[in-house]
């Protein structure tokens, strides 16, 4: 019972970070990879089939919690929550990056994993598509932002709207562009 854990959404200005945690099914899926070396088609595509033959969850550390502890403790936390709310004991996590969580668990972190380990790669297409699907409910709810597109990174078209209609209660504070705008 190996796991595999990756997040997406520690560089944007605005919106959570999401970990997924991902147990693959035996008989494997094909086309695993790192989900930004995916199209947004084939991600979709690869979601559904993840879901409907792996044990999966997802963890969210929401805008507050980021500005409160930080992105990365934020994001150890909700790599935390997507582990946890599987509900096993795991023999093994492997987590994509340099760092882990402190956990009990005997887990790894591996550089590059969304690329190396298929249960990495699952993890990384469950939390990416999780995350999008959040960033275009935000953009209907905060238009201008471009979240559709950016999904909150800073791209001009974000940057501009940002100086343009100031933060939302989605940005995070505690990012340098965001809390410039605040110091005005």
């Amino acid at each position: 019972m190996i796991i595999g854990v990756d997040e997406a959404g520690r560089g944007p200005l605005a919106g959570p970070v999401v970990a997924a945690a991902v147990i693959l099914c035996d008989e494997g899926i094909e086309g695993l990879d790192d989900s930004k070396k995916l199209s947004a088609n084939r991600r979709a595509e690869l979601e559904v089939v993840i879901k409907r033959s792996c044990r999966w969850a997802i963890g969210v550390a929401d805008v507050e919690e980021i500005d409160r502890i930080n992105i990365l403790q934020a994001t150890m936390l909700a790599m935390t929550r997507a582990v946890e709310a599987l509900s096993v004991q795991p023999l093994k996590i492997l987590v994509d990056g340099n760092r882990l969580p402190k956990w009990s668990y005997h887990a790894e972190a591996v550089i590059g994993g969304d690329a190396l380990h298929p249960c990495i790669s699952a993890a990384s297409i469950i939390a990416k598509e999780h995350r999008d699907r959040l960033m275009r409910s935000y953009d209907a709810m905060h238009p201008g932002y471009g979240w559709a597109s950016n999904k909150g990174y800073g791209s001009a078209g974000h940057l501009e709207a940002l100086r343009r209609l100031g933060p939302t209660p989605l940005h995070r504070k505690s990012f340098a562009p965001v809390a410039q705008l605040e110091l005005l």
